[in-house]
């Protein structure tokens, strides 16, 4: 992102906008999509801003473990595990994207459908 970039997420992650947070470390915070698409649907997102999956410099492979990790975390602990859940990063706008702060969306409850979209 750039500098001064400013989305709805950063307003959650500095508390200024209200979200139902399920998940927060240092550098990942989890919380409940208010448009939800499946029963159990949580957006993850890095603290450190990156724009989109396609702006990951050789540098966040760390942060965007810690992301994957945090989704595992968070299937576990929402029960998510047994009937299992998907995982979704849209790139671009084309691709559904419509806030432009990387963030992986965790679906489930329900089943799904190959090919989606």
């Amino acid at each position: 992102m750039t500098e001064g970039s400013d989305t709805i997420f950063s307003k959650i992650i500095r508390r200024e906008i209200p979200a139902q947070i399920v998940f927060e470390n240092d550098k990942v915070l989890a919380f409940r999509d208010i448009s939800p698409q499946a029963p159990t649907h949580i957006l993850v997102i890095p603290k450190q801003a990156l724009k989109d999956l396609a702006s990951a410099q050789p540098q966040d492979a760390a942060l965007l473990g810690e992301l994957l990790l945090a989704v595992a975390a968070i299937a576990r602990k929402e029960g998510l595990e047994a009937g299992g859940y998907r995982v979704v990063i849209n790139n671009g706008a084309g691709a559904g994207q419509t806030v432009f702060h990387l963030h992986m969306h965790i679906l489930g409850g329900r089943k799904f459908a190959w090919p989606p979209g």
